[in-house]
């Protein structure tokens, strides 16, 4: 085994054991993500998705350093298409999650921790579409007063 090799398979080893994240929030739900966030280990991977009525609900928000934060204003996005609506609550949300999730949770041995805070509309979609792509429900994590997981 080279030198190289050597130093970079233990890098390697610990890529493997590191739990990404994928947490969601809106407006209702800002003080419950800061706790949150507040409890990751520093070196917690992932994404962030907070839906909020406009920007002026953007607030900072301190993340651990390998995860990243989107905001997503309800104001600046459509609602379902050809509807000419506006972006109802939850909908800008349950979009942004479920094209990231097809996109990043694809691997077989995924072990993504999922934590929806927030509303039942938005919650509720995403819910049911990782159940659907046969997300574990023990790696869901949702307000229990929404019966959206089996206990």
């Amino acid at each position: 085994m080279n030198e190289t090799a050597t130093r970079t398979a233990p890098r390697r080893a610990a890529r493997k054991t590191r739990v990404p994240h994928l947490v969601t929030a809106d407006e209702t739900s800002l003080v419950d993500l800061e706790m949150l966030l507040a409890t990751l280990p520093l070196c917690a991977t992932g994404r962030v998705f907070v839906e909020v009525p406009d920007e002026s609900y953007v607030v900072p928000i301190t993340v651990p350093a390998r995860m990243t934060l989107t905001w997503l204003a309800r104001d600046r996005r459509s609602g379902a298409p050809g509807s000419c609506r506006g972006c109802a609550s939850g909908e800008a949300l349950s979009r942004a999650v479920i094209a990231w999730a097809d996109e990043m949770m694809c691997a077989e041995d995924d072990t993504t921790t999922v934590t929806l805070l927030g509303g039942f509309l938005g919650t509720a979609e995403i819910v049911d579409h990782l159940l659907a792509r046969g997300v574990d429900a023990a790696r869901i994590h949702a307000p229990e007063r929404f019966g959206l997981l089996p206990r």
